[in-house]
């Protein structure tokens, strides 16, 4: 729980087990998804169980176990614009890789900046560029919730040895962005469980 009225639930997607993150106000039935990286069918399943209306979709960073099921929505998607390219380029998402070539298209894609605010129902979601895992990286904070994709993970980081990734430039960025970030806020990260800013600081062997 967010607060009194946002909730989180988590949906683990996919062959590469990503977190996808459904956002919601069940007393107002409106909702938004983070990362829906596949299983389309069971995210809107629990959608219509819950009697929500998602608002929006938006993504921590383009690759392909984050972004697949962006296909079989209808609703704007939010990601990085240095990232935009990711969901147009089967190369650039990695999904040429795999031998499934997968790009959107004809979609409401809508490109962020850092510092950027989106509005969610009567709350903000702070918009932290955390490039390193991909140019165009993000984290999302909403309340106390950071959502960190594959920036920052429980005691570990997103890989580096991707096209367009750099190793020295994730570190900084967590370093420079994340671990400023009051002890208390909660990690929900693309991969694994839920941590802490201050577990982060204190047990991240990549960041001491």
């Amino acid at each position: 729980m967010l607060n009194n009225n946002l909730m989180i639930k988590t949906l683990i997607v996919g062959n590469m087990f990503t977190n996808c993150y459904i956002v919601y106000d069940k007393m107002k039935g409106k909702a938004f998804i983070i990362d829906p990286g596949a299983e389309a069918d069971n995210i809107k399943k629990y959608l219509d169980s819950n009697k929500l209306n998602v608002e929006f979709i938006i993504h921590t960073h383009g690759h392909i176990d984050h972004i697949i099921a962006d296909a079989q929505f209808e609703i704007p998607i939010y990601i990085h614009k240095l990232d935009r390219e990711y969901l147009l380029n089967s190369e650039f998402n990695l999904s040429s890789f795999l031998d499934s070539p997968f790009k959107l298209a004809n979609k409401d894609i809508r490109a962020l900046n850092d510092g950027d605010k989106v509005e969610f129902i009567d709350s903000t979601l702070k918009i932290i560029h955390t490039p390193g895992h991909t140019p165009g990286g993000i984290c999302i904070l909403l309340n106390k919730a950071l959502f960190s994709g594959d920036t920052l993970f429980a005691e570990g980081i997103g890989r580096t040895d991707f096209p367009g990734a750099s190793h020295e430039l994730l570190v900084d960025s967590i370093k420079e962005k994340l671990l400023k970030l009051p002890d208390d806020v909660v990690v929900y990260p693309g991969h694994g469980e839920p941590t802490t800013i201050g577990r982060e600081k204190k047990t991240n062997p990549f960041l001491m």
